[in-house]
Parts: structure tokens; C-alpha cells; sequence
């Protein structure tokens, strides 16, 4: 998907403004308490503008604060269309992908074309190079080079093969060689892309639990408001009578709206939407799809990650690293040996020898054809390879290159033994966390080769990021403990089970979790669907099969298992920016009290002479008590466009401690949310004076 740096563009600033006004609708607005009682007030307030206007009583206090509260509700809508918008655009280019697709349909033996919208669920399609994969599925059959930059944004080609963890393919992405049979697994509109357009789209966005419960939080505190205002004009009139002063100059309906609308929490209220919706934005941005924004903030939450090794930690295909000849075997010998054994065997750790053997040694692959060669394909019937070759001499040559009991029982057809030496090297390759293959000629045993299952670079630095963050990583493998142990140290993780079956790993995330962890996992196999369904945070590989993509809560489109950094950044991101817009919110209301409260009973118990007990409140010396009420409306309405940009990039994370974290935000948006407004209701205040609006 391609990445925009701006953070709002043109296009989706002016299609943001449209829909702050659509979203005046008190039916959608009521789904926010906060800002719903904000429109109530601008309502009321504009009532009582015109009914005064039109009985001769114009007053333009009260057709400012009506337009500031107005103005309130549209910038918290503005925010929430600005957060929704980005989403919309990158939906837009993706659905721009999803064109018409010709599928080229196989029934019994014929193969016809038909549209890729009439396929279903179980068809079997196939695709040959040049062609679209027309919808989801899994290859059954045959190898492919396919291009995902449809989905990922990335112009590198990927391998997608029948059989194993790589077979599951997208629809939209391209096929660019060979040709490959593939059963497809979803009906039309319920594709991958589909759920992805869905999801960034916002249709199904559900507010998480944390996000429920500050919105219940939020109504509260509006409800304790609400009632402390309505009954003020008691306690007011009571002070009046008692001043000696005419009961009739009460508070007027548009102060007690202005007090109401500058103490409930509407900074937080105007943008807690916002900061939902730009968290899967963020996600989608490093190319996760986040199935559920409940997701997204247990990801925050994690303190247990569990790994799949293959293909998560390791790169998945054993390479070839080194070879090991036997005592009075030249290493040249053993590499001719290792090449030639090697040149039918098709598998990844076949080719993987022959380009070791090229690149580390001087050797040139003669025209063996002239020698009458045979070849022997690897299988995993016989589990070797090999190839025999016939001189003029009448000297054959029968090389092999197997495991080490396939390699026994050719040496010993040949009426030959395997050396003690032999078995020795297999377990010190085997002590290392590499696989041995064994090399024979006719009945002499020549040397092991050490395949190696490649740890993926700088994962050892990304798990040390890890640990600083405060999440504990346990590799989860079938190997035996001894390459399990030595492909751990070599990865770094904190700790590893080995030999382990798929309900291994369902007990270990269940019993982390009896422990009160919230536990992550990485997989990508059929074998992994399990427990990522189990885990709080299951991240599925895009390049994974079918049946992980769908376990999990998360897909991470560019199959990297170190991005669980970025997804637990995205989501203590989420965390923190709520939890510091709600601290900010909260404090920056004693400023909004200092400003109206005393504007509002300036009048209450003066003296003959002397300025009322309570003007000693008034420590901004604001100009007059109207210009101290509207500088607390206007502020109340600026700073929440004024926090848009924050919302939607997310409070910066930083892997400190959780204290650390908490004086830090406490003294930024604790401290700075009671500092600030002091500031600029002060600065409105000398500007509304200036200008004379009051």
C-alpha cells in the first residue's frame, strides 16, 4: 500500500469539513454523550439568540457563545472525518486494485474462463505466469513467483508453493512464472481484500473495552455536571438575597450553558474518537491489518510473545553453511562429491549445497552427460539424492547425499561400513542447531554437509527492543531440545520449548495466561491456528496458510516477525495518547474555572467600595465578565482542532518504564494541560478586548 507522509491532504481536509456538518445529526452525535450535550447547549443558546433578537433584545454575547459551541461540535466532528478520511483514502487505492479479473475455471479434465466475481468457495482455478490470481485461496498444486506489491507495497517477488506454510495466495496479486492450481477458500465479497478495505474503511469498527468504559467514564462526569449546573441558579438566587442585591439578576441560561460546556470533559469527548480510528490507521500504515481495534490495545498490553520458529524467527529453508570432511578426505573431494549428488535435487536445500559449493570452492560443473550419468532424485521415501556414473574405463562412480540412515544403508549395499568418526560429526552439527547430511561414494563415506536453518537478520537486536519494553519472548519449535537450544542462544529469545506439538503450544499460552499475562503470537503454519486463535494478540504471516490468516486478530502483510515491535509501539501508542488527552482534558478545565467562576459571582457579597471576596479568584484579571466567559468558550472549542495533529499521529513511545512513562506524561499533559490554558484564555481575553466584541 503506498505511504503518505502528509498528514491530511487537501483532498481529505475539504471532504472532512463536508462531514462535520453531516455529522450534526443528533441521532449519529448521540453515540457521544460528551458532544451531544455540547449541541444541546448550541441549540438552546441559538434559540435564545433569535427569540431575543426578534423581541428587540439583540445581544451579541449570546450569538458568540451560540457560534463557539457550534463551532465546538463541528471541530470534534472535523476530527473524527480527518481520522476517518485518511482510512477512506487508502480504501479508495485499494479498492482501485480490485478490477475485473477473467478466471480460468478447472472442471474435471476442461478449463474454461469465466469472471472472477461468479467463483466460489471450493472451485479450483489455475493461474499461469502473467495472470491475476482472481480470488483467495491455497495452492494445491505447483511453484510460483508471485508479486504482492497489490497488498504489501513491496516490488519484490515472493515464492508460493503447494504443500506446506508459503501456500496460501491473495486475490489481486499477480502470478509471474510458472503456473500453479489453486482451490480458492472465500466467496465473492468476503476476500481477503474485501475484509481489508472493510476494516480501514471503518465499517466495522467497534469501540474496544477501554474505549467503552472512559465513554461511560466521560457521560458520568457530563451527568455530575449537568446536575451541579441546573441547581446553581438556587444556590445563586439564595447569595443574591443575602448581598441585599434583586433576585431577578440571576444567571443567565447562556452563562450556565458556557459553565457547563467548560467543565465537562469535551476535549477528550471531541477527540476519543479520533484516536480510535488513527490507532488502525497507524497499523495499516506498517502494514498490519488489525482485525479489531481490541487488538490493537492488548497489543499495548503484551508481556509474553510466543514464536513459531520457522519462517518466524528462522527463514524456513535449511542452508547449506559448511562441510565436514572425514579424516584423509580432501575438502575438494567432498565438495565434487556434494555438488554432484546435489544436481537433482530440486528442494531449496538442494540448490542451497550447489551454490555453497560454487561459491566457496573451485570447482566447474563438467558435461557429466558424456559420462552416461544417471540420476537419482531425492525422495522422501529414500530421503537421498544422488547420481551414478559410468566411465569408458568401466569405473563407477555412485554418489549419494542423504540422511544419516539412508546413507547407512547404501554403504552398507555396497559392502561398506560407516566410520565411528562418521557418527561423531552428525551429533556435533547436530549440537549446533543444523541438520547433517551425510556424503558417500560407493561404499567410503566421504564427509557431512551442515544445513542450517538461517536465523533472519537483526532479529537478536529487535528481541533485545523487545526485553527493554518489558515483554518476555519464548521460541516455540519441534526440533529437538539441542537445536532448539542452540537456534535460541543464536536468536536470543528468553526462553524455548522444544519438540513441541500443536497442543504444546495452546498450553503454554493458557497457562501464561492463568498467570494474568497478556500473551502475543507469531505463526504462520496450519499447524499455528490454534494458538493464535487462543492468543490475546495472534498475529498471522500474510505469506502463512489459510487457516493461520483467519486465527488470527492481526495479519501482517509483510510476513516480518519482528514487526510485533512496531504493533506493540502502535498500541501503547494508543494507550498513551488516550490516557494523556483525558490527563490534559481533565486538567486544563481548572484554568476554564479560574476564568468564568469568578466572572460568573463577582457581583456576590461587595461591599460598598470594595470589590467582592470573590474577585480574588480572578488571578488572570481577565477584562470583564463577559470577555472572561467567551475566552473560556473559545479556548474550550480551539484546542481540540489545535490537538487534531496529536490525535492522529499518537503520543510518542519511548521503551522506559511504566513510572517513567507515567511522570513524564504526567508533567507534559498534567502539568502543561493546567498551564496552558491560564495562557491562552488570558491571550483571548486581551484580544477580545481589544477588538471590543464584548
Amino acid at each position: 500500500m503506498k505511504k503518505k507522509n502528509k498528514l491530511i491532504s487537501r483532498e481529505i481536509f475539504l471532504k472532512a469539513v463536508t462531514d462535520s456538518f453531516v455529522k450534526l445529526n443528533p441521532s449519529a452525535l448521540v453515540k457521544n454523550p460528551v458532544m451531544f450535550i455540547v449541541e444541546v447547549c448550541a441549540v438552546i443558546t441559538t434559540v435564545i439568540f433569535f427569540g431575543g433578537m426578534f423581541g428587540g433584545k439583540y445581544s451579541g454575547f449570546v450569538l458568540q457563545i451560540s457560534l463557539w459551541l457550534w463551532f465546538t461540535v463541528l471541530f470534534a466532528n472535523f476530527a473524527e472525518a480527518v481520522a476517518e478520511g485518511r482510512g477512506k483514502a487508502q480504501a479508495d487505492s485499494l479498492r482501485k486494485n480490485k478490477k475485473q479479473i477473467i478466471a480460468k475455471k478447472v472442471m474435471g479434465i476442461a478449463m474454461f474462463e469465466i469472471n472472477a466475481d461468479d467463483l466460489r468457495k471450493g472451485d479450483v482455478v489455475i493461474c499461469e505466469a502473467g495472470d491475476t490470481i482472481p480470488a483467495d485461496g491455497e495452492i494445491i498444486k505447483g511453484i510460483a513467483s508471485v508479486d504482492e506489491s497489490a497488498i504489501t507495497g513491496e516490488s519484490a517477488p515472493v515464492i508460493r508453493e503447494s504443500g506446506g506454510d508459503r501456500s496460501a495466495v491473495t486475490g489481486g496479486t499477480k502470478v509471474l512464472s510458472d503456473s500453479i492450481k489453486i482451490r480458492i477458500v472465500s466467496d465473492p465479497g468476503f476476500t481477503f481484500m474485501d475484509k481489508i478495505i472493510s476494516l480501514i474503511e471503518g465499517a466495522k469498527r467497534q469501540k474496544t473495552p477501554n474505549e467503552i468504559a472512559l465513554t461511560i467514564l466521560l457521560a458520568g462526569l457530563t451527568v455530575i455536571f449537568l446536575l451541579a449546573v441546573a441547581t446553581l441558579p438556587f444556590y445563586y438566587d439564595y447569595g443574591m438575597v443575602s448581598s441585599g442585591l434583586n433576585a431577578s439578576q440571576n444567571i443567565t441560561i447562556p452563562v450556565l450553558v458556557a459553565l457547563l460546556v467548560c467543565l465537562i470533559p469535551t476535549t477528550i469527548g471531541g477527540l476519543l474518537s479520533a484516536i480510535g480510528i488513527s490507532g488502525m490507521d497507524r497499523m495499516i500504515k506498517r502494514n498490519v491489518i488489525a482485525m479489531s481495534g481490541r487488538a490493537i490495545e492488548a497489543a499495548g498490553d503484551l508481556d509474553v510473545l510466543l514464536l513459531d520458529k520457522t519462517g518466524t524467527i528462522t527463514l524456513g529453508n535449511r542452508m547449506a553453511s559448511g562441510l565436514i570432511p572425514l579424516n584423509g578426505v580432501d575438502a575438494a573431494v567432498l565438495a565434487n562429491a556434494a555438488l554432484l549428488s546435489s544436481l537433482s535435487d530440486d528442494t531449496p536445500e538442494g540448490r542451497s549445497i550447489i551454490k555453497y559449493v560454487k561459491d566457496n570452492f573451485s570447482i566447474k560443473t563438467k558435461d557429466i552427460h558424456s559420462e552416461n550419468a544417471t540420476y537419482v532424485k531425492f525422495s522422501a521415501e529414500t530421503r537421498m539424492s544422488g547420481i551414478n556414473l559410468y566411465s569408458d574405463t568401466g569405473k563407477h562412480r555412485n554418489i549419494r547425499k542423504g540422511s544419516l540412515d539412508a546413507i547407512e544403508r547404501f554403504v552398507e549395499s555396497a559392502g561398506g561400513s560407516v566410520p565411528e568418526e562418521t557418527y561423531d560429526k552428525v551429533k556435533q552439527v547436530a549440537s549446533e542447531g543444523c541438520t547433517p547430511l551425510v556424503v558417500a561414494e560407493n561404499s567410503k563415506v566421504l564427509g557431512v554437509i551442515r544445513l542450517k536453518d538461517i536465523v533472519k537478520g537483526g532479529i537478536r537486536d529487535r528481541f533485545a527492543h523487545l526485553r527493554k519494553m518489558g515483554i518476555k519472548t519464548i521460541m516455540i519449535t519441534g526440533d529437538n531440545p539441542v537445536t532448539a537450544a542452540a537456534i535460541a542462544a543464536e536468536a536470543g529469545v528468553d526462553d524455548f520449548i522444544s519438540e513441541a506439538k500443536p497442543e504444546d503450544k495452546l498450553v503454554c499460552i493458557r497457562s501464561e495466561q492463568s498467570k494474568g499475562h497478556l500473551v502475543g503470537m507469531i505463526g504462520d503454519g496450519t499447524n499455528d491456528a490454534p494458538a493464535l486463535a487462543q492468543a490475546d494478540v495472534g498475529i498471522a504471516m500474510n505469506t502463512g496458510t489459510q487457516a493461520a490468516r483467519e486465527a488470527g486478530n492481526m495479519v501482517d502483510l509483510d510476513s516480518n516477525p519482528t514487526k510485533l515491535i512496531e504493533v506493540v509501539e502502535v498500541g501503547k501508542q494508543l494507550l498513551m495518547t488516550r490516557g494523556a488527552l483525558t490527563t490534559f482534558s481533565i486538567a486544563n478545565d481548572v484554568a476554564k474555572y479560574f476564568a468564568i467562576l469568578p466572572a460568573m459571582f463577582f457581583a456576590l457579597y461587595v461591599l460598598p467600595g470594595h470589590k467582592g471576596p470573590l474577585e480574588s479568584l480572578n488571578i488572570m484579571n481577565l477584562g470583564s465578565p463577559e470577555s472572561a466567559i467567551l475566552s473560556a468558550v473559545i479556548f474550550n472549542a480551539l484546542i481540540i482542532v489545535m490537538l487534531v495533529p496529536l490525535a492522529l499521529k499518537g503520543v510518542k513511545y519511548n521503551p522506559i518504564g511504566a513510572s517513567a512513562i507515567l511522570k513524564k506524561n504526567l508533567l507534559i499533559y498534567g502539568f502543561g494541560g493546567i498551564i496552558a490554558p491560564f495562557i491562552g484564555i488570558k491571550l483571548i481575553d486581551l484580544l477580545i478586548n481589544f477588538l471590543k466584541l464584548v
